[in-house]
């Protein structure tokens, strides 16, 4: 009886957790035929916060072009000629169209630290030149004209930045500013972007792995919905199979940022295997 007990409780775990990969592909709402950014702070971030959401979402039946936007070449430590390449090839092993769809700022605006906070209207500034050109055009009368935007979805980090980084924290805020600019002077338009950011959760979650999927799935059962053409909240949940492939876009890629800390993380985070997206509500500046 014992040694059943030990053969069965692993894969009662493993059972549990593909059922409820099933359930969160089945039930709960998706982004199809998008035109979609993730924008991060460092190359790394899409595959040790985000690779749940891009796996999810560069899946060809959906339909949808994902790109990442990073801000920063990670050159902290003076390895950010290496780290652009790490992205590009990690981006690609996530599931990308191509290389060209990774773009890498490099901005004494934007430097990776753990002490800077980046300005918000920089951000926004720098997103309206990417994918709103004519927000900077003149209105011919207030409201006259839609907003427009080379994006359908923006996707980036939420308030608490999941690891409290004040560079992925800026994010937040500049994506907001940059929505808020989109909607400014246009009253009665329905915004072109839609903001999601991934949720932040405490310590004892954050360190439970493929375990959290379950807690994840019931909150998101009952949490408020919407639905339609902007749902939300947003939940991709990953297999066995798609945390291997997020963990090898860390152990093959990003093998400059492998110190002894990361193997905790890849092995233990539930962002490895779990992104729960909130659609911001922004109002017009």
């Amino acid at each position: 009886m014992q040694w059943f007990t030990v053969v069965a409780l692993p894969l009662l775990v493993v059972a549990s957790w593909l059922y409820t990969a099933n359930v969160a592909r089945a039930r709960f709402p998706k982004l199809r035929n998008k035109r979609i950014c993730l924008l991060i702070a460092h190359p790394d971030d899409e595959a040790m916060f985000f690779a749940p959401t891009v796996l999810a979402l560069t899946d060809p039946r959906l339909g949808n072009h994902v790109k990442i936007l990073c801000l920063s070449s990670g050159d902290a430590d003076g390895l950010g000629e290496t780290r652009k390449k790490e992205l590009v090839k990690s981006g690609m092993s996530l599931g990308l169209r191509k290389e060209d769809d990774v773009f890498i700022v490099e901005s004494p605006d934007f430097q990776d630290s753990m002490t800077t906070t980046w300005d918000k209207v920089k951000i926004a500034n720098l997103l309206s030149a990417a994918f709103a050109p004519n927000l900077t055009k003149p209105l011919k009368s207030k409201g006259a004209e839609a907003p427009t935007a080379t994006i359908d979805v923006l996707i980036t980090f939420d308030r608490s930045g999941i690891s409290s980084h004040p560079n992925h924290i800026s994010l937040f805020h500049g994506a907001r500013h940059f929505i808020a600019s989109l909607m400014h002077n246009r009253p009665g338009w329905q915004c072109p972007v839609d903001l999601y950011t991934l949720t932040s959760i405490n310590i004892v979650r954050k360190y439970t792995s493929f375990f959290d999927s379950i807690v994840s799935v019931l909150a998101m059962a009952f949490s408020s919905k919407q639905t339609g053409d902007h749902p939300s909240p947003l939940l991709f949940l990953s297999g066995p199979g798609e945390v291997r492939i997020a963990q090898t876009a860390m152990t093959t890629a990003h093998k400059s940022q492998m110190k002894w800390f990361r193997w905790g993380w890849i092995g233990l985070s539930r962002y490895m295997v779990v992104n729960d997206l909130k659609l911001e509500k922004v109002t017009a500046l």
